[in-house]
């Protein structure tokens, strides 16, 4: 299972300036990737912008969005040229891991209905998949590229992430959810690729920093559900490494709670044995 880290673009108060040097640490310490999530009424960086910081300042490690919210973007041939963008200027590292979004805010502030997401969700994944192959007036991306997963928590999500990508973006709380997720999509798509995401947060304080950032970030709706799964010690990383694993994840992306850059060096001193390509032996 290969290890990555994330940005830290959606903790408030943070210096995004710094953004580039987060990355290139990672990128020397040996992560897999660097990953960043997404809202649209929130204190954060939006994620493609995030990475374009990040892509200056690295040359190896691989970009991700675990996920970029699509459902309230109403332009898909700008979202694939933005994306596209991205994965040129990055020299073709660029994973967009799509999802609907599921914040009612986000879609309140774009003039966008919640309702038949699925079906415009769908549409919009032609119109950009038409855009990189060269369908439009925009230049063609290479064969595969850029590497496309989505996330989704219900039978017709993993479906769709089986038969319309390269694989699956999982929740970033909750084992059983992991499992069914692993079983459905592979059941389509025996080589489909599984992300899975966690929190962390190391050093002095932890849990009460880590506790304090969920509650502000997921409310009171969703932190109870996400907060037992975060990982502010050694012993709980460990196990929780072994278990998402076993379950079937290729890769594991851990998602900061707070931005001071010692946290890079914290998780990467804490981590079972990794070797040069970010992959837990």
């Amino acid at each position: 299972m290969r290890i990555g880290i994330g940005l830290p673009a959606a903790v408030p108060g943070a210096d995004f300036t710094s953004i580039g040097d987060w990355a290139a640490e990672c990128e020397r310490l040996g992560f897999a990737s660097l990953g960043v999530i997404d809202r649209l009424v929130y204190d954060n960086l939006d994620p493609l912008v995030a990475l374009a910081a990040a892509a200056a300042r690295t040359t190896r490690i691989e970009l991700m969005t675990t996920v970029l919210n699509a459902g309230y973007r109403r332009n898909p041939v700008l979202l694939a040229k933005q994306i596209g963008s991205l994965e040129r200027l990055s020299g073709g590292r660029l994973t967009v891991g799509l999802g609907m979004g599921g914040w009612p805010e986000d879609y309140a502030a774009s003039d966008v209905p919640m309702t038949g997401r699925g079906a415009a969700f769908e549409d919009t994944l032609a119109t950009m998949r038409a855009v990189w192959h060269g369908e439009t007036h925009v230049p063609a991306l290479p064969d595969g590229r850029p590497g496309l997963l989505l996330a989704g928590l219900t039978p017709a999500g993993f479906a769709r992430a089986a038969r319309l990508s390269d694989g699956w973006v999982a929740p970033s709380f909750g084992l059983p959810v992991l499992h069914q997720g692993v079983a459905a999509v592979r059941a389509i798509s025996p080589r489909a690729r599984i992300v899975v995401e966690r929190y962390f947060c190391f050093g002095p304080d932890a849990q009460r920093r880590a506790d304090d950032y969920i509650a502000h970030y997921y409310g009171p709706a969703y932190a109870d559900q996400v907060r037992p799964d975060v990982l502010t010690d050694r012993g709980h990383l460990h196990k929780e490494t072994t278990r998402l694993a076993e379950a079937g994840a290729d890769d594991l992306v851990l998602l900061p709670c707070t931005a001071e850059p010692e946290q890079i060096g914290l998780l990467a001193a804490r981590l079972p044995t990794v070797d040069e390509h970010g992959t837990v032996g």
